[in-house]
């Protein structure tokens, strides 16, 4: 049973990360462009980021459920060593990190958009570049653990 909610909560952690950062970049590199090249009304691309802005939100609380879950069950399993420590702590930072620009996005789009700073057209992107490196140090870990269970 232990092992059963161990898997589902692995695969809901990665499907949720997936969908998040794999969302991001369909996001700027297909649906953005598309709304430009389009001439889309203004109600479109805000509809089309509040939709967005969802299902990231559900991301987001099912990313802390599950990551939260991962760190307990890792943890007690095994004596997994200094370098798993720090390459968690680099990739819960990463996280946090977009979570809180996230955050700070939706908070910006609901300003009128001629009092949004310039950083708010740049946060997509900081959000799928700390995607991609915690993907990078979620594999980094899996590799690390494995390591640890050899021994």
């Amino acid at each position: 049973m232990l092992l059963a909610l161990s898997i589902l909560m692995r695969t809901a952690h990665l499907i949720a990360g997936a969908v998040w950062v794999g969302g991001s970049v369909i996001y700027l590199a297909v649906i953005i462009p598309g709304l430009r090249l389009g001439s889309a009304s203004s109600q479109t691309s805000a509809a089309i980021a509040a939709l967005f802005r969802r299902v990231v939100n559900i991301c987001i609380g099912v990313e802390l459920l599950t990551g939260v879950y991962l760190i307990f069950d890792r943890l007690s399993t095994v004596s997994v060593g200094t370098a798993y420590i720090a390459v968690l702590v680099v990739k819960i930072a990463a996280a946090l990190a977009m979570i809180a620009l996230a955050l700070y996005q939706a908070q910006e789009a609901r300003r009128p958009a001629k009092y949004r700073g310039r950083f708010w057209r740049q946060v997509p992107r900081w959000i799928l570049g700390l995607g991609l490196l915690t993907f990078f140090l979620g594999a980094t870990l899996v590799g690390l653990f494995d390591t640890a269970l050899l021994r």
